[in-house]
């Protein structure tokens, strides 16, 4: 949901389930056309297919990547063109499990801890990142603890979809 609504996410992600199980052989084989039907951007169609190239190759083991520790881990998958911190941290937190990650260049979050913590004002991605390290090793709870906060609190539900 990076960079689109919650709802065109979801919308994405049902018109490709639709279709069938999308592994990453049956998304290497998909033209332009299909990526286009299911309402991938150009960007993000490309994005996927060298992750699921790599993932083919076996440069990309999604499951070891799951039980490397997170600094690993994001470095290997922001490797990839297309992938940044945000998109790294999003899926190491909720597809890998991983407890220790805070992604602070999140918006929504980076407001619910401004206004959670009563700051001044909304604290820019490398303060927020200083600020987290006092939450180690749970960054990743507290991440999911601001973001229902800022539901209850500012009345919109932005917990990233995945």
């Amino acid at each position: 949901s990076q960079l689109i609504s919650r709802a065109a996410a979801q919308a994405i992600w049902a018109r490709m389930e639709a279709e069938g199980p999308i592994t990453a052989a049956v998304f290497c084989k998909l033209d332009d056309e299909g990526t286009k039907r299911f309402g991938l951007s150009r960007a993000k169609a490309a994005t996927l297919r060298r992750v699921a190239e790599a993932v083919e190759v076996g440069a990309l083991d999604l499951a070891t990547l799951c039980e490397e520790e997170a600094g690993q881990a994001m470095r290997r998958l922001t490797a990839l063109s297309g992938i940044g911190p945000w998109t790294a941290e999003i899926y190491l937190m909720f597809a890998a499990g991983h407890p220790d990650l805070f992604p602070a260049g999140d918006v929504a979050l980076r407001k619910a801890v401004a206004h959670g913590l009563d700051l001044p004002e909304v604290p820019e991605i490398k303060a927020l990142y200083r600020l987290s390290e006092r939450w180690a090793p749970w960054r990743s709870v507290a991440a999911r603890l601001f973001w229902a906060y800022y539901a209850r609190h500012m009345g919109r539900d932005v917990l990233p979809a995945v």
